[in-house]
């Protein structure tokens, strides 16, 4: 077994961040390196973890040019999901976002996104210079929008000899997932890579029929494990079908910190441990049996989604919301027209029962009637041009005729309403005001 240091402990071979971190713990070295609390307690109650939290010292490897402990914990994340590589981000899937639309940068390809996509992916666009060819919902509007994939087709067909890549969000925030294996065939059919924002979808390769978008076809893909499994915040994974790690390192370090935390590492490689070992698998599975068997029992409420772990249903959210809020339960995300609840494999049978009893004394509130999706909005000026234009923020209904400056979302779920550079119309104003937006942030 390997020895990390001196008077040190062999580290934990199938857990090899955890191992060194321990190691590193029980040495008791005097650190005078990084972080600035050198392993003692932090104030106001957050314990010890700050044992745990350090920074690329000898041993530790490094993030972005990883060889040691960290890529061997990376690719035991690949074996997990079934992947050709995998990339650990401490800075969530937004520095994966930007990462895989980078790696579309350098290869020359035109973008084309469905429009449901978080805001991460627009700042990425922005910072890269990309244009994007927008595929819009036929149905069920932007935040949980409903996709054809003859309108993909018809993209790729408008852009046909030109190098071409597919980007999804799936699930969306509402737990709609796109038919990714019907996808996947289509962009080979047109040697598009497909890239999928499966930030809330992590778990998904742990149900009883594997449903993760690496799985299905995804060329690329990126996975936020502190949303739907046991790590702590900014815990996220890239994925690639082919060994990209150099490529991919490359794209992160453009963006990422150059102090990745080892703490939401260390839970990166818990999470996986968990469900490799310590029976985070059949837990997902029990989960997701369970979430089903909510959905029966209260079957005045109507659901949506397709994800079981994503329980979503329309409604009026926000009073809803309010009604669980007085019970002790607070949901992920609540709009006039849907509320969501996030279920994991961690939840224990009694937290299901509270849960199933809460919603029982509450009304089926009616959702509101989103208003129409507008037609597509004019491109007044190119994205990254209006993005970093000089802006001022006025009043909704000062904004009709004016070019959007920021993206303008409700958050959560952060999915852009307008697009920088696209021209505000009447219609799109009162969308925004649906979803309670009050101010834009217009071009001077």
């Amino acid at each position: 077994m390997k020895k990390i240091f001196a008077e040190g402990v062999p580290f934990t071979r199938n857990m090899p961040i955890t191992g060194f971190l321990e190691d590193y713990r029980k040495a008791q070295y005097l650190r005078c390196h990084m972080p600035g609390h050198h392993g003692k307690p932090l104030p106001y109650g957050l314990g010890d973890v700050s044992a745990w939290d350090i920074t690329e010292i000898h041993g530790a490897d490094s993030l972005f040019e990883a060889s040691g402990i960290l890529r061997e914990s990376e690719q035991q994340a690949a074996a997990l999901w079934g992947s050709g590589d995998a990339c650990f981000s401490a800075g969530g899937s937004t520095l994966c976002i930007q990462a895989m639309l980078a790696e579309m940068r350098a290869q020359g390809r035109t973008v084309i996104a469905a429009r449901t996509v978080h805001r991460a992916f627009l700042n990425a666009c922005v910072l890269l210079g990309l244009p994007v060819e927008w595929v819009f919902p036929v149905s069920g509007g932007l935040i949980a929008g409903d996709y054809a994939l003859p309108d993909v087709e018809a993209a790729l067909r408008k852009h046909a000899g030109t190098p071409c890549c597919v980007y999804v969000t799936s699930p969306d925030y509402t737990g709609k997932c796109w038919d990714m294996a019907g996808l996947a065939a289509l962009c080979r059919r047109y040697d598009a890579p497909l890239l999928v924002d499966n930030a809330h979808g992590a778990h998904l390769a742990f149900l009883k029929e594997n449903q993760h978008p690496m799985a299905l076809g995804a060329d690329y893909c990126c996975d936020s494990l502190h949303k739907m499994l046991p790590s702590l915040t900014g815990a996220a994974i890239l994925h690639s079908r082919k060994p990209a790690a150099p490529a991919m390192k490359h794209n992160m370090q453009l963006f990422g910190s150059t102090s990745p935390s080892y703490v939401i590492l260390q839970s990166m490689e818990a999470a996986v441990h968990w469900i490799a070992h310590g029976g985070g698998r059949d837990a997902i599975q029990r989960a997701a049996a369970r979430a089903e068997t909510l959905r029966e029992r209260l079957n005045a409420f109507q659901s949506i989604g397709d994800d079981p772990l994503h329980c979503s249903m329309a409604a009026d959210g926000i009073r809803l919301a309010d009604r669980l809020r007085q019970q002790g339960i607070e949901c992920e995300y609540a709009d006039r027209t849907c509320l969501v609840l996030l279920l994991s494999g961690m939840m224990e049978e009694d937290e299901f029962c509270r849960l199933e009893e809460a919603l029982r004394r509450c009304e089926a509130y009616p959702a509101a009637d989103l208003p129409p999706l507008p037609a597509p909005p004019e491109q007044a000026v190119p994205l990254r041009e209006a993005a970093l234009a000089p802006q001022k923020t006025v009043p909704l209904r000062e904004a009709v005729g004016g070019i959007c400056g920021a993206v303008q979302v409700p958050c959560p779920p952060a999915v852009p309403l307008l697009v920088s550079g696209e021209r505000i119309t009447a219609e799109w104003a009162e969308l925004m005001a649906f979803y309670g937006l009050e101010t834009v942030s217009v071009m001077r």
